[in-house]
């Protein structure tokens, strides 16, 4: 079996795709750009169903679907969704001492995640999704 492309080029699209997030978030470094990356991905699994978890990691790039579910346990419970504010509070709470994310965090990365899978691609998956995991990668 051949190995898939997603794969064989996997480390070169994450550092890409980290890059994009640096360059529209006006981060300094890539490390900065994982932290808050890796914040906006947890908190929005923190509100899905398992399913839903499971369904969303299928379209992800390889590294970014390990990112999205590291640490992510079978006893997973999740909460609502709350406002739009509480959500980037909820961001910029994820390991408070490393993570600068801007006030733009979730845009920035939502728009280079629909850029990375495409909008056809989110939008058909997150259509089978409650309405505000929808509006947390389409509100931008």
């Amino acid at each position: 079996m051949t190995v898939p492309m997603d794969y064989l080029y996997a480390s070169r699209d994450f550092r890409r795709f980290l890059g994009s997030v640096k360059g529209r978030a006006m981060l300094a470094t890539n490390n900065q750009s994982y932290a808050v990356t890796r914040a906006v991905l947890h908190v929005f699994r923190s509100h899905l169903a398992l399913r839903d978890v499971l369904v969303f990691a299928e379209i992800l790039p390889p590294l970014l679907r390990v990112t999205f579910l590291e640490g992510l346990g079978a006893e997973h419970k999740p909460i609502a969704f709350p406002d739009r504010q509480t959500l980037l509070e909820e961001v910029k709470a994820v390991r408070e001492p490393h993570n600068i994310a801007p006030d733009s965090a979730i845009d920035d990365v939502a728009e280079i995640l629909r850029a990375e899978i495409g909008e056809a691609t989110l939008r058909r998956v997150l259509g089978r999704m409650p309405q505000d995991a929808q509006a947390y990668w389409l509100a931008s």
